[in-house]
């Protein structure tokens, strides 16, 4: 029997409990429909993670069932091997040009696009983002045919313009090849940050234009003192967006140079492809070391990242 109690004419009764059999049902449906992701979550991701850590201590071809643990010899073998560092080398001249162009340009074309003034701006977005539904390895394929020396369209306009005597091997030259994939990945991308600048500038109010506008500023100072600063924090996430997006670059380069030539366009991830599946005789464990190794700087990087974007927000604070 409940028990009651009134007070001033009015009764109250103590809360039902939880309707826990309700609940539990309903958390059998959600584990229900999260057990596939996590389970291939597990085998595909986590399990390679793991697995990679164990493998960088062993001498393994990939093929044998027999591992010798050899300890850290592998990750010596890596940091003594000058191609190693080239291929760092080659990754972060990648990053360090790639991504600030690729910002650049995209922040200056989504003010156009966001302008009302601009005419068509939704058939620009469109063919400006098509790209980026693409596959990428079918991209890398299609520009290997279109900078091709003799039959290709950009050397063909190039002759018939008169600018240069005859083809030039954009993809087989060490000095061009890289500045032609980081040409082709800011084209393939260039959508999505175009996307994440326009999301960012919509959230500026109109009226701060409309008073800018009064006041008589003009487009600069309008850009300088209203657009820059309400769009810095969207500008360190777009960054570490690119920035992450820049060292998934296997696809695109492994399609259009394979590395070369000569390892100019040997980046890490096509390094580490290179010893565990192209290699005559496979090196799993190398190979494996290799990733330890980089996964290890660009964690240190994503931490200095992190570390820099609380300075600024402790700055701002205290301003």
């Amino acid at each position: 029997m409940t028990a009651t109690a009134t007070t001033s004419g009015l009764t109250s009764t103590p809360p039902s409990s939880p309707p826990t059999r309700w609940w539990r049902k309903k958390s059998v449906w959600i584990w229900g429909f999260l057990t596939p992701t996590i389970v291939l979550y597990g085998f595909y991701t986590l399990y390679p993670i793991i697995g990679s850590y164990w493998y960088s201590l062993v001498e393994w071809n990939g093929f044998d069932a027999q591992k010798t643990f050899i300890g850290i010899q592998n990750y010596r073998d890596v940091l003594t091997d000058p191609l190693f560092w080239n291929a760092f080398k080659v990754t972060a001249i990648f990053v360090v040009v790639a991504v600030p162009i690729k910002i650049v340009l995209t922040l200056g074309t989504a003010l156009l696009l966001n302008s009302p003034k601009m005419p068509l701006a939704n058939l620009f977005r469109t063919m400006l983002f098509l790209p980026v539904v693409t596959t990428t390895a079918i991209v890398g394929i299609v520009m290997q045919m279109i900078f091709d020396p003799a039959s290709g369209p950009v050397n063909q306009i190039l002759v018939k313009l008169g600018l240069v005597d005859s083809g030039i091997s954009f993809l087989a030259d060490p000095g061009t090849a890289l500045w032609t994939v980081i040409a082709v990945d800011v084209w393939k991308w260039f959508g999505i940050t175009m996307v994440y600048w326009l999301a960012a500038l919509q959230t500026i109010p109109r009226e701060l234009y409309e008073a800018a506008w009064m006041d008589g500023a003009g487009v600069w100072s309008t850009f300088k003192h209203v657009t820059f600063p309400l769009l810095k924090p969207f500008a360190i996430i777009i960054s570490l967006l690119e920035l992450e997006g820049a060292l998934k670059i296997f696809d695109l380069m492994l399609t259009m140079t394979n590395g070369g030539p000569f390892y100019s366009t040997e980046v890490v991830e096509i390094y580490i492809y290179r010893w565990a599946f192209a290699a005559t005789v496979p090196q799993l464990g190398y190979a494996s070391a290799a990733a330890v190794t980089f996964g290890i700087v660009v964690c240190a990087i994503g931490a200095l990242q992190l570390l820099g974007v609380q300075a600024v927000r402790k700055h701002r604070a205290a301003v």
